[in-house]
């Protein structure tokens, strides 16, 4: 009997098991998560679970019951034999695999000498929210987020939302620069301000300021002491693949892969193993083959049909599905009553400009370039202006797009001189 083992119980390993069933597997399939949870999802965690808005169980992710898995949750894996083809678990117990899914995600990015310091907390899994969820409730004197990105802001403005005061503090000059460039940025830390969030940028916290071990304030670099009670530290995720780091695999930031998600040794690519969302790193057309780690919700749930197709290849199963390749990532992002919606990968870019709308009315379209070809596009408050450049992400569009008609067609007027930031993995 054909033997499947995915490693990680995330929204990618639930993904990949239901196309493996849907692509004709019917044989063994075995899940094993660090985590005690099932699926879940992650999104609402910095918006409405931290918050209590809405209930933990709520972000469950639906099981079919077609998929007939065996799961082992709350067990970690410690080690990778390909030879044997056996992962082992931290209780001592080797599972057997045909072929295998690695799905390992990532954590939360946190200094060490900061964890388990009483205060200070990051977001990152189901137990994270939980424990943000207690602190909130006992009505800190002001929170500290750390980290402008994506995570940090969506937490600085969940905690607005219940009316504690916020300090977010990022080492950029504007919260998601790296992410979607200066315009957005901007128009972002206005929003910020705007909702009485006290937004220090270009600073950096030098330490913690401790009292019987909790926390009571962080010390800046420049000698500022912001008060604060309780910390949430968003610098990050680190792929989880320490546990590899002698199986023969290729890593660096993520297990490398090939355009199949097909992992890889120092041979070559390795037949019957493939790595999944958060912990992949595989080239993607959009950066012009080079290679990505992408850890949006919409990787996640794209990559489980390749994975499972280019697996039951590998093992030899009769499959006739072949799935579609959509090489055009999508993420969004929920600020106040501001709606950011993204297409592409924005974070490559070495150019951008707003091609239509206006910021300072509350809404817009930016594009994003690099190397002659457009990579990504942002709109505020205008979902529906992103379809078309959708299209022309798809089709390989040089940068800048060119003027198109129809009711459909995004505008082009264009600034005369394009942004341009730092490049940065998304």
């Amino acid at each position: 009997m054909t033997r499947v083992l995915i490693v990680g119980a995330s929204l990618g390993a639930l993904r990949t098991a239901e196309a493996l069933r849907d692509q004709g597997f019917g044989a063994s399939i075995t899940i094993v998560g660090a985590e005690p949870h099932l699926p879940y999802d992650r999104p609402p965690l910095s918006k409405t679970v931290m918050t209590g808005a809405s209930r933990l169980e709520g972000t469950a992710l639906p099981l079919r019951r077609d998929l007939e898995v065996d799961w082992r949750l709350g067990r970690t894996a410690v080690s990778l034999d390909l030879q044997r083809r056996l992962v082992a678990l931290a209780d001592g117990v080797e599972l057997p695999f045909d072929g295998l899914v690695l799905a390992t995600g990532a954590r939360a990015r946190i200094p060490g000498s900061w964890a388990g310091v009483c205060g200070v907390h990051v977001l990152r899994g189901l137990d994270d929210a939980r424990e943000l969820r207690a602190a909130l409730r006992d009505r800190p004197r002001r929170v500290a987020v750390l980290g402008a990105g994506f995570i940090g802001s969506e937490i600085a403005a969940s905690i607005r939302a219940l009316d504690v005061p916020v300090t977010l503090l990022d080492a950029a000059t504007l919260p998601l620069e790296a992410a979607v460039g200066e315009q957005v940025a901007q128009y972002v830390a206005v929003q910020h301000r705007a909702h009485g969030v006290d937004l220090r940028t270009e600073s950096r916290v030098a330490e913690l300021e401790l009292r019987n071990g909790a926390l009571v304030g962080l010390r800046l670099a420049d000698g500022t002491l912001i008060d604060a009670d309780l910390a949430v530290v968003g610098f990050g995720v680190t792929p989880n693949t320490e546990w590899l780091e002698d199986s023969g695999l290729v890593l660096g930031d993520g297990i490398v892969c090939d355009a199949q998600l097909r992992t890889r040794t120092g041979a070559g690519p390795l037949p019957g193993v493939v790595a999944v969302a958060d912990v992949a790193r595989w080239p993607h057309p959009l950066a012009a083959g080079a290679t990505v780690r992408i850890e949006h919700w919409s990787n996640a749930m794209t990559h489980g049909a390749l994975a499972a197709h280019t697996l039951l290849h590998d093992l030899g199963v009769e499959t006739t599905h072949s799935p579609a390749r959509d090489i055009v990532p999508s993420f969004w992002t929920d600020l106040y009553a501001t709606k950011i919606l993204a297409v592409g990968l924005p974070a490559l870019a070495t150019a951008s400009t707003v091609l239509s709308g206006s910021f300072e009315d509350g809404h817009g379209v930016v594009g994003y370039g690099r190397d002659g070809r457009l990579v990504g596009a942002v709109a505020i408050n205008d979902p529906r202006s992103l379809a078309p450049y959708r299209r022309l992400l798809a089709a390989g569009s040089a940068w800048p797009p060119e003027p198109t008609t129809g009711a459909n067609a995004p505008a082009t007027s264009r600034s005369n001189e394009p942004r341009h930031y730092a490049e940065e993995q998304s």
